[in-house]
């Protein structure tokens, strides 16, 4: 049995993987304060109510794109689990040919999405991750990891937005219903929300014209949900794609 995490800037998200399919998954808040015995604790509570137990696994996995957390989360695994956590990398067995500068700067997740996307279509891709960054993966056909395009995240733009405006409010972000807002809120919403929309079209286009030829685009990360459906760009949308990605990668260095 599989216990993968993948540590986010604003989520942690782990999930448990029997060999046939995921049984579970989940998503807490990121807290760089938080010492191991208290991430110890909230994996047991959450194992618990799955009836599972920290000892029942036999290869754990780690992604992580939060330096301060890794080593402690890894510590704290292999003393509750009594297995060393496997670290995503480029220095592992990903099945993936790195065609950028310094792969040593490739995020684990970002990793972890290409092995995944590749995996989904053995064919050129595009992962788009909509996290606390929107970050967007290009592979190749050959499996090469060929490079990514960074912008900030939609709830950090809206959270920039309303501190540095006087007087433009925190907003629930959600689709407004017509691009041209008549108040103050749906005027936000369709700066944010749509803006980002086209953002990603431009961006997917751009990304295809570069590549070459037939390349499917697929969305992922927790605010995949809010904009994938505004869109018909994406071949497929998988909010777990990157705990799918960590699966993959611990099958190749069992």
């Amino acid at each position: 049995m599989l216990l993968a995490i993948d540590i986010g800037n604003t989520n942690i998200v782990f999930g448990i993987h029997d060999g046939s399919g995921w049984l579970h998954h989940w998503r807490i808040r990121t807290v760089r304060e938080k010492m191991p015995d208290e991430y110890g604790a909230l994996f047991r509570m959450f194992l618990r109510e799955a009836g599972l137990a920290m000892d029942v696994f036999d290869q754990v996995v780690l992604s992580s794109v939060v330096p301060p957390l890794t080593g402690r989360i890894q510590q704290m695994l292999a003393d509750q689990t009594g297995h060393s956590p496997l670290i995503v990398s480029y220095k592992i067995n990903t099945g993936l040919k790195f065609n950028v500068g310094n792969p040593a700067e490739v995020g684990a997740d970002l990793i972890a999405d290409a092995v995944a996307a590749y995996e989904c279509f053995h064919s050129a891709a595009i992962v788009v991750d909509f996290g606390t960054a929107t970050t967007f993966t290009a592979i190749s056909k050959d499996a090469e990891f060929l490079g990514v395009a960074i912008a900030p995240g939609i709830n950090l733009a809206a959270s920039a937005l309303a501190s540095g405006a006087a007087q433009l409010p925190h907003i629930r972000l959600e689709p407004p219903p017509h691009a041209i807002g008549t108040d103050t809120i749906e005027a936000i919403q369709s700066g944010i929300v749509l803006g980002y929309v086209g953002l990603v079209e431009g961006m997917l286009r751009r990304f295809q014209a570069e590549i070459g030829g037939e390349v499917n685009a697929i969305a992922t990360g927790g605010l995949s949900r809010l904009v994938a459906p505004l869109t018909g760009k994406f071949t497929a949308v998988d909010e777990w794609l990157t705990l799918e990605g960590i699966r993959l990668i611990a099958l190749r260095n069992r």
